[in-house]
């Protein structure tokens, strides 16, 4: 067969196209065969080296001090001869990885690739997955709940969860939307199709905020239904600590060319005579959350704030597992009203403490 330029004779276009994806196809699954090789090979090796350096800590007997004198020299003495990939933090991952696998686990995937492998502890390739990298296991192992890290593990490896998968999955709190769920096949398909919390409306479904409010498990909330717990929580605690709150508004949108915002609370203080704007974040706390605020304050205080009135206040209460964080976002010139503000708005001690008291209610 002879080729002219781009067209060949004798060979029909669908033919050049079945040959050219059959092959791509080909060297496609190829290299993902391999890929996943390495990474089994990886988790393998990371266990073998954790076992040896535990076992030569006398015995597997850990002791402090000695243990990081180990890992000390054999950093140095590998990362000579292999280059990365072999820090003390790395090898403090392999040591702890053996620790924490070496007792038997459910098998969560069985690959005939796996009798290919033999070395002393082959044993630990039907206790791990050997779908998921060294990456998953670093990150899994920051999970201290055992359960909630099992969990994590058999979807990762049953799913195929990449790493940043995980982690999103991770973050968005996948484990305990299932445990307080009654509809768990609804929080799995919702997982499948990427469901995040990324605006307010999607907060307030998510059932760590349950937790947050004191409510009762539903099958459904109505949003409603959310907002006005969001409210009625919040007002009685204002109420309590500070003095003077009256409630303005919730959901509160600003439109800034075609970008729509949405503020959480808006309460007004009498005594204060200023605006106190409230916004609830679940996750960590970005600079974008932070900005977002401010610009929320400078448009109060430009269209909103009547003359006499004292500039607004923003408060960010912001929840993530097991801790809270609260930021106030005080005027310029805070430090002329400073006297009235501690007198009648609640301190950020006082406000993480009830944020933290809300969300182990049911815990």
């Amino acid at each position: 067969m002879v080729s002219k330029g781009n067209k060949m004779e004798g060979l029909k276009p669908q033919d050049w196209k079945d040959l050219l994806s059959g092959v791509r196809n080909l060297i496609i699954s190829a290299r993902r065969a391999a890929s996943r090789s390495i990474d089994t090979l990886q988790v393998f090796t990371s266990f073998e080296i954790g076992r040896r350096v535990v076992e030569h800590e006398q015995l597997g007997e850990k002791r402090a001090t000695y243990g990081k004198h180990v890992l000390t020299r054999l950093s140095e003495s590998l990362t000579r001869e292999f280059g990365r990939g072999f820090s003390e933090d790395n090898l403090s991952n392999m040591r702890r990885f053996y620790l924490e696998y070496r007792k038997c686990l459910p098998k969560i995937s069985e690959k005939p690739s796996r009798k290919s492998i033999s070395a002393p502890g082959q044993s630990i390739l039907s206790n791990v997955s050997s779908v998921l990298s060294w990456s998953h296991y670093v990150f899994l192992m920051t999970i201290s709940d055992k359960d909630e890290r099992q969990f994590y593990e058999i979807e990762s490896a049953q799913n195929g969860w990449s790493l940043p998968e995980l982690k999103r999955q991770f973050n968005s709190s996948l484990y305990e939307r299932l445990a307080l769920s009654r509809n768990k096949k609804k929080v799995l398909e919702l997982a499948k199709k990427g469901q995040l919390i990324e605006t307010s409306s999607d907060l307030i479904k998510q059932p760590l905020v349950l937790e947050f409010l004191g409510l009762d498990e539903k099958n459904k909330y109505a949003e409603s239904d959310l907002e006005s717990a969001i409210i009625d929580k919040l007002e009685h605690f204002l109420l309590e600590l500070g003095k003077g709150f009256l409630f303005e508004a919730r959901q509160k949108r600003f439109t800034f060319d075609t970008d729509h915002f949405y503020v959480d609370l808006v309460f007004y203080n009498r005594l204060l005579r200023c605006y106190v704007l409230i916004d609830l974040k679940i996750g960590k706390l970005t600079h974008q959350d932070l900005g977002q605020m401010q610009m929320y304050v400078n448009y109060f205080d430009r269209f909103v704030k009547r003359d006499g009135e004292h500039p607004t206040i923003g408060i960010i209460l912001c929840r993530t597992k097991g801790s809270a964080l609260v930021e106030i976002t005080l005027p310029e010139k805070a430090n002329i009203y400073a006297s009235e503000y501690k007198l009648y708005l609640p301190s950020k001690k006082d406000l993480k403490r009830k944020l933290l008291a809300w969300a182990a209610e049911e815990e």
